[in-house]
């Protein structure tokens, strides 16, 4: 009896020690644990994707807890979890996916935190009466979830991508767009060529541009140094020939004033001679028509010395040079022939007063004829300040016909000398010293000559 009692309590106690070892797996598999309490939140899903029960919950990739419950309702699915520790704060501004992974495509909730919370910002947890649900995911909060990566969609999404690649139109803008990328390809590769032959013949074009561009700068630097020395060489050149004008200038104007006294004192002279020469007669006749002629000649003088006066203004003007010269000349010849008047005119009278008036006459016709002289020596130098300067050209020497027989074209329109009477009007006493002015010997070196003939 006491064997069967034995018996029978030990059965009963192995009984209830596999209900309690039951009951603990029962609870162990639940999640129970005494020293850890836990927290619950609701979710609502429009499309769970497939979650059940038991379904682990994700924080940041960790599991964190589990689904207790999925109850379908009108509108949505409420999911209840529970979070298994009571210290984990969730932020209340979350991200909540239903997310299908594993090969045998396991279902689990991911929670992701939209914001950054620090223990510092919140003072409450999630089972105190006082939680703020503003700030973290409190026990008994609602939240909004969505279904994230699903087998469900990516083989709709799959079917569709095939839908839209079989169809006819798709297939024919493939093929287009195939053939006008192919064709695009193709220009590419031509306009590449094309583009780098170009870029060859720029760069040969660059280089000879570069090489021409040397050359030019050399040769604008040479001629930029030669330009500079011939400058400096024309400016020394210049001051030199107006230093030698301005002191010729002052000789000239010395010169021509001299030559204006001489002529004023051949008036006064040919004045004071005119009384003695009305006294001889016929010969005074003739000697008088020599004094119309002086007085032409010194009238012809002045002007030719105001001619001289002004082309000195003009000295530099070649031409005018020349005209000078050739009015110098007849001068020179007026003047010789002056002499051969004088010398006759000494034979003619023997009166002394009349020599002493000739014999003046012939000294102030010998200054003038050296104011003449240095007047053409000045006209000399200026002639060769003028190629110095290199202001003026040569001009080409004018034809010997044209200087010769054209007095009028002289400065100061030189007058012809009054002929005197016909010998053959004169007595034969004053025939043998007649003057006879012989207009038509002309030379190339004077406009005319006076000549006297027996």
């Amino acid at each position: 009896m006491r064997a069967r009692t034995i018996r029978e309590g030990s059965v009963g106690l192995l009984i209830l020690l596999g209900l309690g070892l039951a009951g603990g797996l029962i609870l162990w598999l639940k999640g129970f644990n005494p020293a850890n309490r836990s927290y619950q939140a609701t979710v609502d899903f429009a499309n769970t994707g497939g979650i059940q029960p038991g379904a682990p919950v994700r924080y940041r990739g960790v599991t964190v807890g589990r689904v207790t419950r999925v109850q379908p309702a009108i509108g949505s699915v409420e999911v209840d979890i529970e979070i298994s520790s009571a210290d984990l704060l969730i932020p209340r501004n979350v991200l909540i996916e239903s997310n299908q992974s594993g090969f045998i495509g396991e279902v689990a909730i991911d929670i992701t935190p939209l914001v950054e919370l620090t223990r510092s910002e919140v003072d409450t947890r999630p089972l105190d009466p006082d939680c703020d649900e503003s700030l973290i995911v409190c026990d008994g909060t609602r939240l909004s979830g969505s279904i994230g990566v699903n087998f469900d969609e990516l083989i709709r999404a799959t079917l569709r991508l095939t839908n839209l690649l079989t169809d006819p139109e798709m297939s024919a803008n493939i093929n287009s767009l195939t053939k006008n990328a192919s064709d695009a390809a193709a220009g590419i590769a031509g306009a590449t060529e094309e583009i780098a032959v170009l870029s060859r013949n720029v760069s040969s074009l660059t280089q000879a541009a570069n090489q021409e561009l040397r050359a030019v700068s050399a040769s604008t630097v040479t001629t930029s140094n030669a330009v500079g020395q011939a400058a400096a060489q024309l400016g020394l050149t210049a001051n030199q020939a107006s230093e030698l004008l301005a002191a010729n200038r002052v000789a000239l104007t010395g010169t021509l004033t001299n030559l204006n006294a001489t002529s004023g004192q051949l008036r006064q002279i040919l004045t004071d001679l005119s009384p003695a020469l009305s006294r001889e007669g016929e010969v005074a006749n003739r000697l008088n028509v020599t004094v119309r002629n002086l007085e032409l000649l010194t009238t012809n003088a002045a002007q030719a010395s105001e001619a001289v006066r002004n082309a000195s203004v003009s000295l530099n003007n070649p031409e005018t040079v020349l005209l000078l010269q050739q009015t110098l000349d007849a001068a020179r010849a007026t003047f010789q022939n002056t002499q051969k008047i004088t010398s006759d005119l000494d034979d003619l009278t023997g009166d002394p007063s009349f020599r002493d008036d000739l014999k003046r006459l012939v000294e102030g016709l010998g200054g003038l004829v050296s104011s003449t002289q240095q007047l053409n020596e000045q006209t000399q130098i200026a002639q060769q300040l003028a190629p110095l300067g290199a202001i003026a050209s040569v001009p080409t020497k004018p034809s010997a016909a044209g200087v010769a027989r054209s007095p009028d074209e002289l400065p100061g329109s030189l007058l012809q000398l009054d002929p005197p009477e016909s010998p053959a009007d004169l007595p034969a006493e004053a025939a043998e010293s007649s003057l006879i002015f012989d207009t038509d010997s002309q030379s190339a070196d004077s406009p005319f000559e006076m000549k006297l003939g027996n």
